[in-house]
């Protein structure tokens, strides 16, 4: 049964949507989603109601504001009734001026751009209600002894993908009741508990689901922060499941998240304001040489210049980076090579006028003309070999144990022991040819990938070329250059020094952990935490005092 309730406006798919002030349509197509992501305060609500409005009847919207009360024992009533309610916020729209007054009024409260949506009580009673009917359908077909066709209801259809976005979860239906099936790791079952007694996160996706199977054929769904209740790790999945679900449908998604964005396929567009009188400013996203569209959308979803780090999303160095670069886009691209080509490929893109980027780099044993170098194409260099050198530093160490309730002589001694156990890591001859070996193995790889044959005519030409620019680089005198620097930093007593060379991570990181009582694991959450934290901020002061301050241009 395919339900249309409207004989109003309804702007059928492909849908075109013209929005005051954008430069672009934001186009709509059946069998595919178009993301538009923006920051807080960019007009996304507002940006949601007018495509709602254009969109008339064909239009099904869900606003970032909405209550999930999921109560089976609501009362029944008939499918057609629920489904008008759900959708339009009244059982009969047309004896209240139509689709769009009685969605204005009723489901919109007077069309406020932040009234509460409180619809789940309706989508149960679809549910329900398409449920019985399809039940019915199929018993009056054996009475007349007629062949019964199997249909599958919205019901048992959204039971099935709830459990394939939540596996360990399995949903039980009857007549007029729901329930929820825990499956444990052990592979057993919980006791069966009620929706109502459901968490917030299985709440959202019940109910996502559910408004996706029950919209109308050919809709145009319109989802505000899809993202809210539901977890990162999921959310993907999810989405991948809906639009499999319903290829008829046009999903419009408007957020804030720019990971979740920049994941999923589709035209993807940033709302970058709005304004009363002039409207929208809208732009898709573009195709930027050098840049994946994903990293593209991640770039201009933000309102915040963009600093590109080394490491890897969920690591130690994207934690710091995070709480003391505050008013940027932190982004992490792998290796030193990947953050200078990024901060290169942005500046000179054109799709990128209105964004400023730098570099963040360790020092990796960088001499000044490195340095020079670097800084004159917006990269700056950590003090430090690896960022988690830095809470070896005198300063910060210092902050650690006082967090830690160390003062006094006791923080100067446990002070002096960490500092020990450091130059007695860096007097190791095996520890200190490991360090020189990767300080030389870098060095060549860098060498190697900037030899230029471009200007050889001949393979003669070639081999020679090749001898003369290879025999350039001396790795002896390479490894003899960063062994003395070693050395010398231990003679002369400069933790510093040695910590801007010295790059063993994991045993460094071993025994920064020595500040504090407890396993490697225990001490980086503690380190994360604390850098985060809005009421002592004495550890993140202190690693910013010591931290460059990047330029954006």
């Amino acid at each position: 049964m395919v339900y249309r309730f409207s004989k109003e406006f309804a702007l059928p798919l492909p849908i075109d949507l013209r929005l005051t002030g954008a430069s672009v349509p934001v186009q709509l197509r059946a069998g595919m989603s178009t993301i538009i992501v923006g920051a807080n305060g960019s007009g996304k609500t507002r940006l949601a109601m007018e495509c709602e409005r254009q969109a008339g009847a064909t239009a099904h919207r869900i606003s970032a504001q909405r209550m999930l009360a999921l109560d089976p024992s609501i009362e029944k009533i008939s499918e057609q009734t629920a489904r008008n309610q759900l959708r339009y916020g009244y059982n009969d729209p047309q004896q209240y001026g139509g689709v769009q007054h009685s969605r204005d009024v009723h489901r919109w409260g007077q069309a406020q751009p932040r009234f509460i949506l409180n619809d789940a009580g309706s989508l149960l009673q679809v549910l329900f209600a398409e449920q019985a009917n399809v039940g019915v359908a199929v018993n009056d077909a054996a009475e007349a002894g007629m062949p019964v066709l199997g249909r599958e209801t919205v019901l048992r259809k959204l039971k099935a993908i709830f459990h394939r976005v939540l596996p360990t979860r399995s949903l039980a239906t009857t007549a007029d009741d729901i329930n929820v099936i825990a499956h444990n790791p052990e592979g057993t079952m919980s006791d069966p508990y009620n929706i109502t007694q459901m968490s917030d996160g299985e709440k959202a996706v019940f109910y996502i689901i559910g408004q996706v199977l029950v919209a109308d054929f050919d809709s145009a769904f319109i989802m505000d922060e899809p993202e809210i209740h539901v977890h990162r790790s999921i959310l993907g999945r999810l989405w991948d499941e809906l639009e499999a679900a319903r290829p008829d449908c046009a999903f419009l998604l408007i957020t804030h998240d720019l990971e979740f964005a920049a994941a999923r396929a589709g035209r993807k567009y940033v709302v970058r304001s709005y304004a009363p009188t002039t409207g929208w400013m809208i732009e898709d996203v573009p195709e930027a040489e050098g840049f994946s569209e994903e990293l593209v959308t991640l770039i201009l979803g933000s309102r915040k210049p963009v600093l590109f780090v080394e490491g890897e999303q969920g690591s130690l160095d994207i934690a710091f980076y995070r709480a003391c670069y505050p008013d940027w886009t932190v982004i992490p691209r792998g290796g030193c090579e990947s953050v200078i080509h990024s901060v290169a490929t942005m500046r000179r893109n054109a799709a990128f006028t209105r964004i400023t980027c730098a570099g963040l780099v360790d020092a990796d044993g960088r001499d000044a003309d490195d340095r020079a170098h670097l800084a004159g194409i917006g990269v700056s260099v950590l003090p430090v070999a690896e960022i988690e050198n830095l809470l070896l530093l005198p300063a910060v160490s210092q902050v650690i144990l006082a967090k830690n309730d160390f003062s006094g002589a006791e923080l100067e001694t446990k002070l002096a022991e960490v500092k020990a156990a450091v130059f007695a890591d860096a007097t190791v001859p095996d520890n200190v040819n490991e360090v020189v070996l990767g300080y030389c193995r870098r060095r060549i790889d860098q060498m190697l990938k900037r030899i230029d044959f471009s200007a050889d005519k001949s393979v003669v030409d070639l081999a020679t070329s090749y001898v003369t620019q290879t025999g350039a680089l001396d790795v002896a005198a390479i490894a003899a250059g960063i062994q003395k620097m070693i050395t010398d930093a231990v003679a002369g007593d400069d933790l510093p020094a040695l910590l801007a060379i010295y790059d063993r991570k994991k045993p460094l990181l071993a025994l920064a952990a020595r500040l504090r009582a407890g396993s490697v694991n225990e001490f980086t959450a503690w380190v994360t935490r604390a850098i985060q934290s809005k009421e002592d901020d004495r550890l993140r002061v202190a690693i910013e005092a010591v931290l460059p301050k990047p330029y954006a241009a």
